[in-house]
């Protein structure tokens, strides 16, 4: 483990807690009192000091001088751990603590790409209550030299939702109560309210059968991948089939990699979820790649010391309507794999979007992304399938819903 600004916050915040979520007393009482909370109480606020601490900036610079950005997405998790920690807290030595645990991680959109030269700071707190929910919201912000504006400050929004478990009996179990103070507080409020209500409703809905104008763009897409397998020859120099843009990589889960309950914390997968995406998009598009916004991630069932974890990556499909920023849109495919038992689960399925730089070279002398093209019917499926929740997402922006 690497010494950061949010692993002093975590040890420095509350130590009772943590102490006792690292030696809990599992014969203990469960907790019964639920307290009310303002969001001001798990209020956590850290401050990385690129500007002066050199050692801090070399571990999290990368190749280009920016922030590493797998590394902040793993601090966000873990501070949301923290702060959702802090808020279920009943202050009682005597009873077991709550085993709260990643549930998912709505969109996230980089504002701006972070400087490893100007000090960053992770700003956030409890938005939100359900009966064994919690929404925590994280703000990342950068001042430099040439903006002091609050507004272009901010380098990304994230909002982390945890449940709340016993830690003995694995069951919901009720969390403390929000009392939202300021009118800004309770507009968070009322915002992860509706987010959580439309959550309820799309559950099951994922996959959803393919009417006749979408089977007409299915058959459209599969002609041009019968082409490539068929005729290689004749296929389209500006597409490239959907399997050959694939990456993977795989790990054994590690201690080092636990999080204070003792399984593999959420940010860890995200980060090397965004690695994978990252070296995916950097091999086809032949230069360095920008990363702008990572998707909704639920996570589908929890990861332990010891787990085979195996990681697949593809392009899914480009955007090139607008030569200025083509978008690069990144599938990465979580499988907890136990060998002894001959099974497979998926984990996490996580969208990364990525560009390329405007200046590069290649982008000035007539450079231009391929086409992704599916090979199978459930490729084609799975790329229509996002493209439709894409156009979905983008109707709500523009509608302010």
């Amino acid at each position: 483990m690497y010494n950061s600004p949010v692993t002093a916050a975590l040890w420095d915040a509350r130590p009772t807690i943590f102490e006792a979520l690292l030696d809990p007393p599992f014969h203990a009482p469960p907790q019964t009192q639920l307290l009310t909370k303002t969001p001001s109480h798990s209020r956590t606020s850290i401050l990385y000091n690129f500007s002066s601490d050199h050692t801090l900036r070399e571990q999290y610079k990368n190749p280009w001088n920016r922030v590493r950005i797998g590394k902040l997405l793993e601090d966000l998790d873990a501070l949301a751990g923290t702060i959702s920690d802090k808020h279920c807290s009943d202050d009682d030595t005597t009873t077991r603590p709550l085993l709260l645990v990643t549930a998912s991680v709505d969109k996230m959109v980089l504002k701006k790409p972070p400087s490893v030269d100007h000090d960053l700071q992770i700003s956030g707190a409890v938005i939100w209550v359900g009966r064994s929910s919690i929404e925590v919201q994280l703000e990342v912000t950068q001042s430099t030299n040439e903006s002091s504006n609050t507004s272009d400050s901010v380098v990304l929004t994230a909002n982390f939702i945890f449940v709340a478990l016993d830690c003995k009996t694995k069951k919901a179990v009720p969390v403390n109560r929000l009392s939202p103070e300021t009118e800004q507080e309770k507009l968070h409020f009322e915002g992860a309210e509706a987010r959580n209500n439309l959550r309820k409703s799309k559950r099951g809905g994922d996959r959803r059968d393919f009417e006749n104008g979408d089977v007409n763009r299915l058959e459209a897409m599969l002609a041009e991948g019968r082409i490539f397998c068929d005729m290689p020859a004749l296929a389209d120099r500006e597409s490239i089939l959907l399997r050959d843009t694939c990456l993977e990589n795989s790990l054994i889960c590690q201690p080092q990699q636990r999080n204070i309950h003792g399984r593999i914390f959420g940010g860890f997968l995200i980060r090397r979820a965004f690695e994978l995406a990252f070296s995916t998009a950097y091999v086809f598009a032949g230069m360095v790649p920008c990363f702008l916004e990572v998707d909704h991630v639920d996570f589908l069932r929890p990861v332990d010391v010891g787990d085979f974890l195996h990681f697949k990556s593809c392009v899914l499909f480009t955007q090139l309507e607008n030569p200025e920023q083509p978008l690069i849109n990144i599938e990465v495919v979580a499988h907890v794999t136990r060998p002894e038992l001959r099974s497979s689960e998926v984990s996490n399925t996580f969208y990364f979007t990525f560009t390329v730089r405007p200046e590069s070279k290649a982008t000035k002398n007539g450079f231009r992304l391929r086409n992704v093209v599916p090979a199978t019917e459930e490729e084609a499926r799975r790329i229509l399938e996002r493209m439709d929740a894409e156009s979905l997402l983008l109707d709500k922006d523009e509608t302010g819903q």
